[in-house]
């Protein structure tokens, strides 16, 4: 097998390339004066199971690059293509929540699957049901086995700690972080009167005298991290640690996240962080050793179910 990234997230891509003691592949990706994006594979790939690593965060550019990577390694004969993408971007727009609007994360896969792809591998999905968009081997991978490990160092028991869930959807994922961490669990119904707004509408859960978790797959514009922070401090928490998958950080998150009661936040590297955006309270655990070891798993035939274990 061959491993080769495109422009989203060199960093994570050579971390994966050396947790599985490989090097990163040979590959020319250039932008042409009228900003068309060209790729070309420096590297004999005929007969390889070739894995490409990229996320599509904005720009969507990354997009329109992963594309081009997936249709020069079909071109190039490769035995098997397979998409590596940390963070899949339009994962939220998954269904028609209103008239005439597009289902975007289908769209996404189906751009994905036209290009030839073979596989996918992807991270914390916004939504689940996407892996039913591609009739082709999906690996759904999940953070908690980089994040558990980390949090278990914050010494919380049912006594003191508590998860809370942001909204209704991030409710399945909070969850399961309160059971294997072993503490309590609240909710926000949270209600959005428009897309990049939230509006708390009311609190489930005894937050008096503990130390919260808010879990989330992503901050984008951190309000609603932010908000649920504030609700948690009003309702007598001691502090507040907010963990994410995603570090999307879009529009004025940075801003809400200095100024937030949070104490620490805890994100993974499937998406860079530019030095001007990063905080003193920020934390960024790496999972370059999951997506390592499930493409070990993938290429030696083995199960990935019990890495979950």
């Amino acid at each position: 097998m061959k491993l080769f990234s495109g422009r989203s997230n060199k960093v994570l891509a050579q971390r994966i390339a050396d947790y599985l003691q490989l090097p990163l592949g040979k590959l020319s990706i250039f932008n042409f004066s009228d900003g068309e994006i060209g790729v070309a594979f420096d590297e004999n790939i005929r007969n390889e199971d070739v894995y490409i690593i990229q996320s599509t965060n904005p720009p969507a550019e990354n997009i329109i690059e992963l594309m081009l990577l997936l249709d020069a390694a079909r071109r190039a004969s490769a035995h098997k293509v397979i998409a590596v993408i940390p963070y899949f971007g339009y994962g939220r727009q998954d269904r028609k929540h209103a008239p005439r609007v597009a289902i975007s994360a289908r769209m996404m896969m189906d751009m994905i699957t036209a290009a030839g792809v073979d596989r996918i591998i992807t991270m914390d999905l916004h939504s689940s049901q996407i892996q039913g968009f591609a009739n082709l081997p999906f690996d759904h991978l999940y953070s908690r086995i980089a994040l558990l490990d980390r949090l278990r160092q914050l010494n919380m028991d049912a006594n003191n700690g508590v998860v809370l869930a942001p909204d209704m959807g991030s409710a399945k994922m909070s969850q399961s972080y309160a059971e294997k961490l072993g503490v309590g669990f609240a909710l926000i119904d949270k209600r959005r009167p428009r897309p990049n707004e939230a509006k708390i509408a009311n609190l489930v859960g005894d937050l008096e005298n503990k130390h919260v978790l808010i879990i989330d797959d992503m901050i984008d514009t951190a309000g609603t991290i932010c908000n649920a922070a504030e609700i948690a401090i009003e309702k007598g928490a001691m502090d507040v640690i907010c963990v994410a998958t995603h570090a999307v950080f879009s529009g004025k998150a940075i801003e809400r996240l200095s100024s937030s009661p949070i104490e620490k936040i805890i994100v993974c590297d499937t998406i860079p962080i530019p030095e001007d955006k990063k905080l003193d309270k920020f934390e960024i655990i790496s999972v370059g050793t999951v997506f390592g070891e499930s493409i070990k798993r993938i290429n030696s035939g083995q199960s990935l179910s019990s890495m979950f274990k």
